[in-house]
C-alpha cells in the first residue's frame, strides 16, 4: 500500500506556467519588489526594513519623523528614495501611501484590529501565507531550483541557531527522496569542513535557511559555500541584507513576529514547496526511494498503526 508521502508525491506535482492573475499583491510583496532591485547600503536596508515592517504607519511620516524612527539622517532618506527609483521622498511617500491604504482595507488587517494578541499573531501568519500564495502564481523559479537541488549529489542543507529546525525538517524530507543529503546545524570550522567536503564530493548546490536574528556565522557559512564552488539557494525573511546579497537565489517569505519568538508558517511551506519540486524533478527515483523506505519502515515497525 502506498504511504501518504507516495500518494502526495504522485498527486501534487507542481505545474509550470502562470495562473490567472489574482487580486493585488500583499503590501510586503509590493515593497520587496520595490526595494529588491537596487544594491542598497546598510543604512538604506534599515530604512527598507522599517518600511516593510511598519508600512501602515510609516507611509504617512514626514521625512524628519521617518529618519528619526529609523535612526538615520534626512539626507539618507532622500538618497534612499533616489536609490529605489523615485525623484525624491515626496514621490516615494505617495507610492507608500497607496500601498498602505490598500492594506488597511484588506480583510486580514481589519480582523487584526478586532483580535487579541494570539489572534493577531495568526492573522499576521495568514497574511504571510497569502503573500506566498501570490508569489507561487509563477512557480517557475521553485521548479527550476528544485531540479538543481535534486541533481546536486551531495545536497547540503544549512541552518544555524534558530534556523536549525527548518533545515532539519527539509533535510528529513529530502533524505526520503535524495541519495545523499548533508545537514549542517553547527557553525564555525565544523560548517567550513562540511561545505568543503560536500563540494569535493561533487555537490553543486546548498540550501540555506536564514531566519532573524541573522547570525554572523550564517553569513560566513554562505560565503564559504560560494567560495568553495557551491551555488546557494536561501530561504529567508527579506530579500534585503548581507545574507541575500551573498546567495545565488533568494526565496523571501515573511515570518510571524507578533509573539516573543517568531513563527515560521510561510518559510516552512516554502521548504515544502522545494521538496515537492525535487520529487517532481526525478519521479522515478522518488518512487523507488519511497517504496524502499516503506519496506524498511514496515520491517522495523517505525510507525504506529493508525
Amino acid at each position: 500500500m502506498s504511504s501518504p508521502q507516495q500518494a502526495r508525491a504522485q498527486a501534487a506535482a507542481i505545474t509550470a506556467g502562470k495562473t490567472v492573475p489574482e487580486a493585488g499583491a500583499a503590501p510586503a510583496s509590493q515593497l520587496r519588489e520595490l526595494f529588491d532591485g537596487p544594491h542598497l547600503s546598510p543604512g538604506h536596508r534599515r530604512i527598507a526594513q522599517y518600511l516593510i515592517e511598519h508600512i501602515t504607519e510609516a507611509a504617512f511620516l514626514s521625512i524628519t519623523d521617518l529618519a528619526e524612527r529609523v535612526g538615520v539622517s534626512q539626507p539618507s532618506v532622500t538618497r534612499f528614495a533616489a536609490a529605489v527609483g523615485f525623484s525624491g521622498y515626496p514621490a516615494l511617500r505617495e507610492r507608500l501611501q497607496a500601498i498602505a491604504l490598500s492594506s488597511l482595507s484588506s480583510p486580514s488587517t481589519v480582523a487584526e484590529h478586532r483580535s487579541n494578541e494570539l489572534q493577531a499573531a495568526v492573522d499576521a501568519e495568514i497574511a504571510n501565507l497569502e503573500n506566498l500564495r501570490r508569489d507561487f502564481a509563477d512557480p517557475d523559479q521553485v521548479i527550476r531550483i528544485g531540479r538543481e537541488l535534486s541533481a546536486s549529489t551531495p545536497l547540503t542543507v544549512v541552518g544555524l541557531r534558530i534556523s536549525a529546525s527548518l533545515a532539519e525538517y527539509f533535510a528529513y524530507g529530502a533524505r526520503r527522496i535524495h541519495p545523499d543529503v548533508r545537514l549542517i546545524t553547527r557553525g564555525g570550522s565544523v560548517a567550513y569542513d562540511a561545505l568543503l567536503q560536500s563540494r569535493e564530493a561533487g555537490g553543486t548546490w546548498a540550501l540555506a535557511f536564514g531566519m532573524p536574528r541573522h547570525a554572523h556565522e550564517s553569513l560566513t557559512a554562505v560565503r564559504v559555500a560560494r567560495s568553495a564552488g557551491l551555488r546557494v539557494a536561501l530561504i529567508t525573511d527579506l530579500g534585503l541584507g548581507p545574507l541575500a546579497d551573498e546567495a545565488d537565489v533568494v526565496f523571501a517569505t515573511g515570518t510571524g513576529s507578533r509573539l516573543v519568538f517568531d513563527s515560521y508558517a510561510a518559510p516552512g511551506l516554502m521548504a515544502a514547496a522545494l521538496l515537492q519540486a525535487m520529487t517532481d524533478a526525478d519521479p522515478e527515483r522518488t518512487q523507488a526511494r519511497l517504496e524502499e523506505y516503506e519496506q524498511i519502515a514496515d520491517q522495523h515497525q517505525f510507525f504506529l498503526k493508525d
